[in-house]
């Protein structure tokens, strides 16, 4: 089975994108669509010739060769397009976050469900190969029971980065830089009892930066920040109880880590996991194709419910601080 490809959006994530799919085996891009049909056509001709260029949406999703749809617009204009995608029957990986508001992700989620169609959340880092050597580490209780995590994702956004200052786009340093930090908070220790939030907002009311504190009822608990004000290290650690694991920079590319342990006799025991790789979002592509292979409607890593509590973080945040967000683009049916 060779999964044909529909992508919604020619910005950037959607050039990453395809680049990475031409090294996943078992798809090929076969469409593009744009507001702009003659931008859906430069697309298609740089990253894959032949692949139909679409000024609309519907009329992509008529196309028989679309198997899957990949939607890599702006944060508020996600809901539309995947959900038209999965009325039409397409399987749809939507760029994270899923949607700005916990009402629009939960209906994408029942949508796909109700229709047995595939949907997933493109949080890509699960896949890389340090996440998994990572998450195989803590799994086989070598470092002991982990307690506690700190992660960071920040850097300064200059005002030619609108999809940073813009509410219309879904700015702010929380739906673009949170995935990532939560992300790995979730993945660790899932569903949260508690989420307290702290945070600046820009005179447009985006959030500058945001920090949370996470606690789960096994008693595990994280400490969490993203800005787009500020330079910070980018990376995390976890902390066990027998040791603690320093994810290297940049946290969402997972490029290693490094596991410290106590040395007999006093000092320190450090051991380098060194799993850097380029094109990384070929895993996530790969991990699609083998679901849809194997007849799945949801992947078995990044479930529904991780999309559901990462929504719920979200929207905590946003309540909390009052930041504001741009009317979300939502399709009826």
């Amino acid at each position: 089975m060779s999964v044909g490809w529909g992508f919604v959006g020619t910005g950037g994530i959607a050039a990453t994108v395809a680049r990475a799919l031409e090294l996943a085996p078992g798809g090929r891009l076969v469409a593009v669509a744009s507001r702009e049909v003659d931008r859906a056509a430069r697309f298609a001709a740089d990253h894959a010739a032949g692949a139909n260029p679409y000024g609309d949406v519907r009329e992509m999703l008529a196309d028989p060769a679309v198997d899957a749809v990949y939607v890599a617009t702006t944060h508020p204009q996600h809901h539309a397009p995947a959900k038209q995608a999965l009325l039409a029957g397409k399987a749809v990986l939507v760029e994270k976050p899923m949607t700005v508001s916990l009402a629009a992700t939960r209906d994408l989620l029942d949508t796909a469900a109700r229709r047995g169609v595939f949907c997933m959340e493109a949080y890509w880092t699960r896949f890389l190969p340090g996440t998994v050597a990572l998450l195989e580490l803590v799994e086989s209780g070598g470092i002991g029971p982990v307690r506690g995590l700190h992660a960071d994702f920040g850097f300064p956004a200059p005002p030619s980065l609108t999809r940073f200052h813009d509410p219309a786009v879904g700015g702010g340093s929380l739906f673009d830089l949170g995935p990532y930090p939560v992300g790995l908070a979730l993945t660790l220790f899932g569903t949260p009892a508690r989420v307290r939030v702290a945070g600046v907002l820009a005179q447009s009311g985006v959030d500058e930066q945001v920090a949370l504190a996470l606690d789960w009822p096994s008693g595990a608990s994280a400490a969490l920040s993203t800005t787009m004000v500020a330079r910070t290290p980018s990376r995390a650690w976890i902390e066990a109880g027998e040791a603690w694991v320093e994810v290297a920079s940049p946290l969402p590319a997972a490029p290693g880590f490094t596991v410290h342990r106590p040395a007999a006799g006093g000092g320190e025991e450090v051991t380098v996991h060194d799993h850097a790789v380029a094109d990384g979002h070929r895993f996530m592509l790969e991990h699609v194709h083998e679901c849809l292979a194997a007849g799945l409607t949801t992947s078995p890593l990044v479930t529904p419910r991780f999309s559901l509590d990462l929504a719920t973080v979200f929207e905590a945040a946003v309540e909390a601080l009052g930041i504001t967000r741009a009317a979300e683009v939502v399709a009826a049916g």
